[in-house]
């Protein structure tokens, strides 16, 4: 049986939860960002049982399919951003809409509709912390970063940087205080 988990959003967040289902007795097929197969039925009483014990943890069981679809497409961004370097090799709406078998308009206005922005303000939020995270780990030059987050120059970067923070990449490299955002609060 599948179930979907919300703010499930890093590698990390996947070991908790399988962990924290093992320990409570699942056989686990798999655990994907936001979502879990766990071998066999899941009978509601024992669904009540994970929700409770998840939610102490930070995580949310969802169960209408709105929720689900959002939940995938921000599962979707994220794993693009945070764990592929934002290596896209087709268009945003091309990318959701194959992985999720849907027209990118109908995904558009529904994560509008519920949370209250659009999926490229959210996609372009996820990078600028990635951008933040890079600069604070001083690993790369401005380009690098431009380049591994399928920027077109650091002009652009730049730009939307300011945008975004109100701070140049150059002045937040010189902040004392890198005020990054968790992941799963953008």
């Amino acid at each position: 049986m599948k179930l979907y988990v919300k703010n499930m959003v890093c590698n990390r967040c996947k070991m908790v939860v399988e962990s924290e289902l093992q320990k409570l007795g699942y056989q686990l097929s798999s655990v994907e960002l936001g979502e879990v197969d766990v071998e066999g039925e899941v009978s509601d009483l024992q669904k009540e049982g994970i929700k409770n014990h998840l939610q102490s943890l930070g995580f949310e069981l969802i169960d209408d399919r709105k929720s689900r679809t959002i939940e995938k497409i921000k599962s979707l961004i994220i794993e693009l951003i945070h764990h592929q370097d934002g290596h896209l090799r087709m268009n945003l709406s091309d990318y959701l809409s194959h992985h999720l078998s849907q027209e990118y308009s109908v995904l558009s206005n529904l994560f509008s509709e519920v949370e209250g922005k659009t999926i490229e303000k959210y996609y372009i939020h996820q990078k600028i912390e990635k951008v933040k995270e890079l600069i604070i780990y001083d690993e790369l030059s401005f380009s690098e970063i431009a380049d591994r987050l399928n920027y077109s120059g650091v002009s652009h970067l730049s730009n939307q940087f300011k945008k975004v923070t109100g701070f140049t990449p150059t002045y937040f490299k010189q902040l004392k205080s890198r005020k990054r955002q968790q992941i799963d609060e953008i």
